[in-house]
């Protein structure tokens, strides 16, 4: 009897000293443990690192690099082709995007246009992220010097054939409203590039791939590359590697 009297007496004392304690941390967190929204991730992406071949051949880069929270991030990304020593399509964005839904971001901020033409400054704002069925899309317009405006519309989707060989294509289209000759691009829809990457993940961050990709030009666009005797469309091979940090 004396025992029992003696184990009920120290559960009871267990149970006083626990008490505070569980009050202490709902008073610390009173709405449940905190999460790491307001961490700081980083991340870099070079998703085109590719050698193209057809009538001429070329290289091709196309990378982005965030930080930031799940909330707040800055971007920068980058792209360009490099063909006979000519850089062209040389585009350079700064953006800080602010999540706007779960799967969707605004964006905000800069673009310059740098290659071996002469540059072009814009202000930048669109939107990018997940839509249904998770294609990746992003809408960008841009505002420039003398009244200049310009749009871009991107999607891709990754179609996993296996869990490390995976298809994707890719569409990319370019709008202008006017004609800029020094950089022969017309008004309207000035160019498309549609492509179409298998690449095999031999891990997650390191994936060699290959594919097919076509170009073309329409329009005043068009019109400056025939006189510039360049193709107004191109359809090219191409064979890459993808890496992200």
């Amino acid at each position: 009897m004396t025992r029992r009297c003696t184990a009920a007496l120290a559960a009871l004392a267990l149970a006083a000293l626990s008490v505070p304690a569980r009050a202490q941390t709902h008073e610390a967190a009173p709405f449940g443990m905190p999460v790491m929204d307001r961490h700081v991730f980083y991340h870099a992406l070079l998703d085109e690192l590719e050698g193209r071949f057809g009538s001429d051949q070329s290289f091709r880069w196309e990378g982005e690099a965030w930080g930031g929270t799940d909330e707040n991030r800055f971007w920068l990304k980058s792209e360009g082709t490099l063909t006979n020593g000519l850089l062209d399509d040389g585009r350079q964005e700064l953006f800080f995007s602010r999540a706007v839904s779960t799967y969707f971001d605004a964006q905000i901020g800069a673009r310059y246009d740098l290659d071996s033409r002469p540059g072009r400054g814009w202000v930048a704002f669109g939107v990018e992220g997940l839509a249904p069925l998770f294609f990746h899309v992003a809408a960008t317009g841009y505002v420039g010097g003398d009244g200049r405006l310009a749009a871009r519309l991107e999607g891709s989707y990754d179609l996993l054939l296996t869990q490390r060989l995976i298809l994707q294509p890719r569409l990319e289209m370019n709008f202008y409203s006017q004609d800029d000759p020094i950089r022969e691009v017309g008004a309207g829809l000035s160019d498309l590039e549609a492509g179409l990457r298998l690449r095999y993940e031999i891990t997650r961050k390191v994936a060699p791939y290959i594919g097919v990709s076509y170009e073309g030009k329409y329009g005043r666009t068009a019109d400056f590359a025939r006189a510039a005797g360049d193709p107004t469309d191109a359809v090219r091979f191409v064979v890459g590697l993808r890496l992200w940090l």
